[in-house]
């Protein structure tokens, strides 16, 4: 390897007795070894950094269907009157129901979900074979601030004498949750309530010059 000052130039090995000699040639001056020829040198291995194509998949919630909440059901709703178990023929007799929202976790189609029902609508079945549909369950008169025997958004005048048997069916919307928004679900699940019977009875009046205490033989009493 020489310098000469500007730059450096890497040769060959040399032979024994002869000048140095270019790289891949013999020796100059008739020398008999032949030069040590350097084996080339490996380039640095580069490590190729692939992308490694993965496909995610994301799966969605399913879309959830009102026959889907077959197996979820809202509690039955209270059904009431007054005058409590009977009423009067020609006079508004007061049927009142119960319900609220209620949220019930399960599962549908392998997914936790939870599932909200909230009261839409009350009908109201007299047993008569008159019914009513309204948007709340009604209340007692003293709740509305109404005396007995008035008209409510909910009652009814029986025409006849007779046991009736009252009913109501709450319709009830729907929504699910998967755990983040709530999505409704077309349609509307029902839940009805029976079992309440009114006793519809005729009143007559009289004149009278005593009370039934004062004389219980006497007329109406």
């Amino acid at each position: 390897m020489g310098n000469t000052g500007t730059e450096v130039n890497v040769g060959a090995s040399t032979g024994s007795g002869g000048a140095g000699g270019q790289f891949g040639e013999g020796p100059r001056g008739g020398g008999s070894e032949s030069a040590d020829v350097a084996d080339p040198v490996e380039p640095d291995c580069v490590v190729e950094l692939r992308r490694c194509d993965i496909d995610y998949q994301v799966e969605a919630p399913p879309e959830v269907t009102i026959e889907d909440l077959a197996s979820f059901r809202p509690a039955v709703p209270l059904l009431g009157g007054e005058p409590s178990g009977f009423g009067v023929v020609g006079m508004p007799t007061n049927v009142y129901a119960s319900a609220s929202a209620q949220e019930i976790p399960g599962e549908i189609l392998g997914w936790d979900v939870v599932v909200r029902f909230e009261p839409a609508a009350y009908v109201f079945s007299y047993g008569d074979g008159t019914t009513v549909r309204s948007s709340s369950g009604g209340s007692s008169w003293s709740a509305l601030g109404q005396p007995q025997f008035t008209p409510t958004a909910t009652s009814h005048v029986y025409a006849e004498r007779g046991v009736y048997p009252v009913a109501v069916t709450v319709e009830y919307t729907a929504a699910v949750t998967f755990g983040s928004t709530w999505r409704p679900v077309p349609g509307v699940v029902t839940s009805s309530a029976g079992g309440y019977e009114v006793d519809v009875r005729e009143v007559r009046t009289a004149l009278v010059d005593r009370t039934c205490r004062e004389d219980p033989a006497g007329p109406g009493c």
